[in-house]
């Protein structure tokens, strides 16, 4: 049996490609939101203009890469290893 919130009490664990396809909505929801809210950031020019463009632009792209590896490289690393299962 297992005690997972997403599957409810006593459910199969989902395999990799079901995973994905349920936290897809989640994460490019999440993801897209906060990219939303440093676009003003991105594209200010007041004082402060100098630090702030800058750091927006890290943190955007760093928004961006880490949902593309959550959403493209860890299903197919989750899909690859789950094969090579261990039993204790």
């Amino acid at each position: 049996m297992y005690a997972d919130p997403s599957l409810g009490f006593g459910r199969r664990p989902l395999s990799a490609d079901e995973g994905t396809v349920l936290r897809l909505r989640p994460v490019l929801m999440t993801a897209t939101v906060a990219i939303l809210g440093l676009v003003p950031l991105l594209f200010s020019s007041g004082a402060g203009s100098e630090v702030q463009r800058p750091l927006a632009t890290v943190v955007v792209g760093g928004l961006l890469s880490s949902t593309a590896l959550a959403i493209l490289l860890l299903p197919t690393l989750y899909s690859w290893f789950e094969g090579r299962r261990v039993e204790y």
